[in-house]
């Protein structure tokens, strides 16, 4: 399927995203555009900021970014003597997206932002995502400057922000270690206060840093966790600072004349920054098994002379700080990991209307014409399935996204409401993307055959660059722990009990569509039997402890997964079948009636799939438990 666009000079040979999708999302199920501009930090985006911003995301995706997908995964980036050089057209992606305003996009416009609702920002995001994965690096940059905005000093801001928005300087988060891994107790960097307040030597060693280290940026800016000496063990005593590579002397900055100016004169004459070696060091990068264009460095901090950061809010807070973070980064790992299943999806789509073979089973003359893949029964249950996981996952993470922009701008219970609900759903707009992305990559390999593992088509690269996303920002098992362990017993329950009435209105509206009306009761079931597994489980992690509670905890995620990936489609469907007797035009009608039968798909096939996994989590004769670690030879 090769999209036909006459507005546009430049034609991608693959749909890898489709942006009426998008719009179907924003202006129907959500009316993001009538909704989000009602709140006053938005008030400039109506339907037309809407249409333009997304019109703007296509055209950077389809010039700058998808054409280059490739082969910036064949001509990786090099590690050599301490610099890390990458594919040229990094630096012009990074350019491309700050001059166009989307590093900053969110940002407050005193700060050079455009204020932009996140459900409109993470749209384009996926858009940009499915078309090439390497676009990773300023919005990791984004969040790690509106982390200093957020905690950081009025002089870290001044001197930080400007540089990162602009795309002259990469962010980072510096969080893992080697003998630490995700355990964030056990990490050992430290920090020594110096003279100056709020200045400190850092030193230690940070590995996996996305973004860490390459040369298409001229500085790097690291959010750093690290220990105070003295400060109290474990989490509590864990501290952020921001960290450059190059540090600015004597927080002075020169002019477009030269002359040195203090970053509290006027900052908008500040062009050039006075910058020296703060001795952080790249001992590495990694060699990955996908995404090669977005590289991973292993850090050393202090090594070679002294490095300095600088605390950002209160010491031993800095975990608390690092959370906005780390969870706005969660749902950039799924909005990464629905984008590249939504690529694949497309590919295999335009290959299967492409590759003729066999014949209908029906068919007995071995003359007859040979028919398209797409007419076989068991291709299209495998496009449908890769079609219900990225389009129901970027469902999942536009809703959440809409969550964000409430509990970013909204007032009273309703902001409060908004932020519980995507506390909660933050673990499977994380994990469900991410896991079931990869399944659907797979399948996609399997409809191209042979073809499928060869590197003439691109789904051989989209299957290693997904797979990563699960072990991003914590494994699927950490979040597991986090939705059961935390996220349904928050605050008594509110929040759970918050997502059952929300699902409960889809699944009312949904009773007045005859064509769903089946639907709204297979998802009535299963969220009445989730609430009773829930409630179970609670009563068990009393009677049997807290390790017999959790031992499933990631069964328990993708089963509440699946429910809430239904709930997305029944709630697209109700649109669908409310607005598809007034379709302008076939190919609209054609758009519904895809939505209704892709909820069919997942009702039929992908939800029963609960009943074991329900069946599982509440089996507490456990093997996993009893089993003794030697009988695993």
């Amino acid at each position: 399927m090769i999209v036909q666009k006459k507005s546009r000079s430049f034609m991608s040979p693959y749909q890898y995203i489709s942006y009426r999708n998008l719009k179907f999302l924003l202006f129907e199920m959500l009316e993001a555009d009538k909704n989000i501009s009602k709140l006053n930090y938005y008030r400039d985006y109506d339907r037309s900021a809407f249409e333009m911003s997304l019109d703007t995301a296509q055209q950077i995706s389809d010039i700058h970014l998808f054409p280059y997908y490739m082969e910036m995964d064949r001509k990786k980036a090099v590690f050599d003597n301490g610099k890390v050089t990458t594919h040229p057209q990094l630096k012009v992606i990074i350019q491309s997206l700050a001059e166009g305003g989307w590093i900053a996009a969110h940002a407050p416009q005193e700060y050079g932002g455009l204020q932009m609702p996140l459900s409109l920002m993470n749209a384009a995001l996926v858009s940009f995502y499915a078309a090439n994965v390497n676009t990773c690096y300023p919005f990791l940059t984004y969040a790690a400057a509106n982390l200093i905005l957020t905690f950081g000093s009025e002089e870290l801001k001044e001197k930080y922000t400007p540089q990162m928005f602009s795309g002259a300087w990469q962010g980072t988060m510096a969080l893992t270690e080697p003998q630490a891994g995700s355990s964030l107790t056990d990490i050992t960097t430290s920090a020594e206060p110096t003279d100056e307040a709020g200045t400190y030597k850092i030193r230690g060693q940070k590995i996996f840093i996305s973004g860490g280290e390459h040369d298409a940026v001229d500085n790097v800016v690291h959010l750093l966790l690290a220990k105070i000496k003295g400060a109290p063990a474990g989490t509590k005593g864990i501290s952020l600072f921001v960290v450059p590579k190059l540090r600015i002397d004597d927080g002075r900055r020169t002019t477009d004349n030269g002359n040195i100016q203090t970053v509290n004169d006027n900052l908008s004459s500040i062009v050039h920054s006075q910058l020296s070696n703060n001795n952080v060091t790249c001992a590495g990068i990694y060699g990955k098994m996908g995404q090669k264009g977005y590289i991973a460095a292993h850090l050393m901090y202090g090594e070679q002379g002294d490095c300095l950061g600088y605390l950002v809010g209160e010491p031993n807070k800095g975990l608390t700080y690092m959370f906005q973070m780390m969870n706005e980064a969660r749902i950039g790992t799924g909005l990464v990991a629905a984008g590249a299943a939504s690529a694949g999806y497309y590919a295999s789509l335009k290959y299967a209307n492409e590759r003729p073979q066999g014949r209908h089973q029906s068919s007995k003359d071995p003359l007859s014409p040979q028919v398209l893949i797409i007419e076989h029964a068991d291709i299209k249950r495998q496009l449908l399935f890769q079609k219900a996981i990225a389009e129901g996952s970027i469902a999942l993470l536009m809703q959440c996204s809409y969550y964000s922009d409430l509990a970013f701008a909204g007032e009273g219970e309703e902001k409060q409401n908004a932020h519980l609900l995507l506390e909660l759903l933050t673990p499977i707009a994380k994990s469900y993307p991410s896991e079931m992305g990869i399944l659907s990559v797979s399948a996609g390999i399997q409809i191209l055959g042979g073809a499928g593992y060869c590197d003439d088509f691109p789904l051989e690269q989209i299957y290693r660059d997904i797979r990563v996303n699960a072990i991003y920002e914590g494994t699927t098992a950490i979040h597991g722990l986090d939705i059961l362990g935390r996220k349904v017993s928050m605050q008594n329950g509110k929040a759970f009990e918050l997502l059952l009435s929300e699902i409960e209105q889809t699944i009312e509206k949904a009773y007045h569509q005859e064509k769903l009306n089946t639907y709204a009761h297979q998802l009535n079931d299963a969220v009445k039997e989730l609430t009773k597994t829930t409630q179970t489980l609670s009563f068990a992690a009393k009677q049997q402890g807290v390790e017999a509670f959790l031992s499933d905890a990631s069964l328990y995620l993708e089963y509440f997964g699946i429910i809430v990936i239904a709930w997305m489609w029944l709630k697209q469907g109700v649109v669908a079948a409310k607005t598809i007797e007034h379709a302008e035009n076939s190919d609209e009608k054609l758009f519904y009636e895809s939505k209704i039968v892709t909820l069919r798909y997942f009702f039929d096939y992908e939800l029963p799939k609960i009943a074991a996994l329900k069946k599982q989590v509440l089996n507490f004769n456990k093997v996993t438990m009893d089993v003794d670690k030697s009988i695993l030879v």
